[in-house]
Order: C-alpha cells, then structure tokens, then sequence
C-alpha cells in the first residue's frame, strides 16, 4: 500500500488473546477529545473543549522556535469543558474523572453551576460526563439532577455526588471503537 508521507506503517501483533477493555489507558478527557473528533469528521456534531483564559505575562525566547511561558494567570474563571452544536441545539458539558466511589463537589464550581444553570435556562443541552475510573464507567449526569444534589448540600446533605446517585439520576455511556465516549447517543435518548 502507498501512503501519502510515503512511509510504509509498520504493524505490529501486539494483542495476544481476547481483548481486554479494563485498562484503555486514557484519561476522559483524551476519550472525548477522541469521540468529538469522530463526531466532526463524520459530520455528526460539532463539539469542542475550550480553551481556558490564560494571561502570558513573562515569556523567554532562547531560541524563536523554543519559546517558554514563565509567568502566566488565569484571566477569569472558566465555565465548562465543552460546548457545540448537535441537531441545531447548542450543547454544553463539563467532564469530571474520579478515583473514587464519589465526586467532591470541591471538583465543580459555583460559577461552573451557574452558567450550567443559565444554558438550561435558555434552552440548551447541559449535562455533567462523569467517569468513575475503578468501576470503569462513565455516565451522563442530566444539569437538572446536578443541580438537585448541588442545592441539597446546602440543606445538610452530602458534599459529594456519591456513585450511587450517579449511577441512579444518571445514564451510562456505551464504549465503542470509534466514539470512546458515545455521549450523543445518551442525549438522543433524552432529548431527541
């Protein structure tokens, strides 16, 4: 076969015996990225992560192609992760990975909340991807059951969004090869 680079790919055996989906290696971020990346090229979605406001203050340049950020800050809070458009509705998600059984809300800001709250408010798809990395599972957490467990924290309830809740409010996500993180086909069931 021909390549455009014209270097021959070279492969390899590697996997010996029945597939194993325990340890894929990747973080959820770099799966969505992944999945996102599927949903554009095949015209599906378009859904990006954002890009957080950082201001460059101090910058070395030993060399014009080395050039090193020394001194940089946050130029305002960030809202959430990633935001698009699918089927002519704006969407807009934040994504959280935990070790644990439970996701401290000391993960999520309050000013994460209310702009999940204001998308909600006007219309759009709003959702929390949350993948419980021990259990290897990830679900999408609908903003309105966020925002119920968020509230009640304040009324003496649990500073955390615990597996169960998760697990109950929320929806798996399937795993596939192509779309890691098929949350799209979550939302056409609750959406659509």
């Amino acid at each position: 076969m021909k390549y455009p680079n014209g270097k021959k790919k070279r492969f390899t055996n590697q996997h010996t015996g029945s597939p194993s989906y325990g340890n894929r290696g990747m973080t959820l971020e770099n799966d969505i990225n992944q999945t996102n990346l599927y949903y554009l090229e095949t015209g599906k979605a378009v859904i990006h992560k954002k890009p957080t406001p950082v201001q460059i203050v101090t910058v070395d340049y030993p060399k014009r192609s080395a050039a090193v950020i020394r001194e940089a800050y946050f130029k305002q809070p960030s809202t959430t992760d990633y935001n698009g458009i699918y089927k002519g509705k704006y969407i807009d998600f934040e994504a959280k990975e935990t070790k644990g059984t439970s996701l401290p809300f000391s993960n999520i800001h309050e000013h994460q909340i209310q702009h999940m709250k204001a998308v909600v408010e006007h219309g759009g798809i709003c959702f929390l991807l949350v993948r419980f990395s021990a259990k290897d599972e990830t679900y999408l957490l609908p903003a309105k059951s966020l925002f119920a467990a968020w509230d009640n924290q304040f009324h003496g309830g649990r500073k955390s969004l615990p597996y169960s809740y998760v697990a109950e409010s929320g929806h798996p996500i399937p795993f596939s090869f192509h779309a890691r993180v098929d949350y799209l086909s979550v939302v056409n069931k609750l959406y659509f």
